[in-house]
């Protein structure tokens, strides 16, 4: 510590950053909203993987396709076949073979973008980009759903995702973060007013060591009626902080199918509230 700057001065500044952090985060989910009803007779469960490692797809897809169920993949096209601290990030036929199967592809930016520190301007062509080179592998594909990299969006990146999907899924939590609640990003299910722009998403990997946690939500999802969007990355036997055990994820599916949920990915389900909403 030098000059005229002390402790408290740090610690002042150091508090009123995180206030206006905070202020900025809430202003997000309050702004620039996307409303939709979500109360459903029968509730509805998606499965979603970010990045995607090659291991979501061959273990975790596996083991949805067994269960008769498809899930929806989040991909950042410049991490292709790249190693990452999720493993090997998935190769260029693993999208031919994923959508053939029935899987749904989303947008999670072409470089993987900080969702809070990148510049609007710079992660809109990361979205743009995305899809051009989606096309290349898949020429008749489109991104029609899209997942937050990293963080809460900042407002201006909020407004501008929601002119380019249909829908957009909160993103991650660093490992040991937990939050419970039901105003967008985290660790719920969806119900009431929605915030398409903002939806909320429950990562896998916050509860593998407390799995009662993972059935007590299923369960509360079914009363509510609600649409539950579990997340998470790799799925193999020797996962990263961000992934979880094949043994896990199959159990997860298994709660899932037997709450009495419909199984369906992102675009698939958010179509079912679409047309429960018409006839209504």
């Amino acid at each position: 510590m030098t000059g005229n700057t002390s402790h408290l001065d740090i610690v002042g500044s150091s508090y009123l950053a995180k206030v206006r952090r905070r202020l900025l985060t809430e202003a997000t989910r309050a702004i620039y909203r996307r409303r939709l009803v979500v109360e459903l007779a029968q509730p509805l469960i998606s499965f979603t993987f970010d990045d995607f490692p090659r291991s979501a797809f061959t273990t975790a897809g596996s083991i949805l396709k067994r269960h008769g169920v498809f899930g929806t993949y989040y991909a950042s096209l410049n991490l292709m076949g790249k190693d990452s601290p999720v493993g090997r990030i998935f190769y260029r036929d693993d999208l031919k073979d994923l959508t053939s199967q029935g899987h749904e592809l989303g947008c999670h930016t072409f470089e993987h973008c900080h969702s809070w520190n990148t510049p609007a301007d710079q992660y809109e062509r990361a979205i743009l980009k995305n899809q051009w080179m989606l096309n290349d592998v898949l020429p008749n594909a489109f991104f029609r759903t899209f997942s937050y990299p990293y963080s809460a969006p900042q407002l201006s990146i909020k407004k501008m995702a929601g002119t380019h999907f249909l829908c957009c899924r909160g993103g991650g939590l660093r490992p040991g973060k937990y939050l419970h609640r039901h105003d967008g990003g985290g660790q719920t299910f969806n119900c009431g007013v929605v915030d398409l722009n903002y939806l909320c998403a429950f990562f896998l990997e916050k509860s593998r060591d407390a799995p009662g946690e993972v059935k007590r939500l299923i369960d509360e999802n079914s009363r509510a009626g609600g649409w539950l969007i579990f997340a998470t990355h790799d799925v193999r036997t020797d996962p990263s902080p961000y992934g979880c055990t094949p043994a896990f994820f199959e159990q997860v599916v298994q709660w899932s199918l037997d709450s009495g949920a419909r199984v369906l990915p992102v675009v698939q389900a958010l179509s079912v509230l679409q047309r429960s909403q018409e006839n209504n």
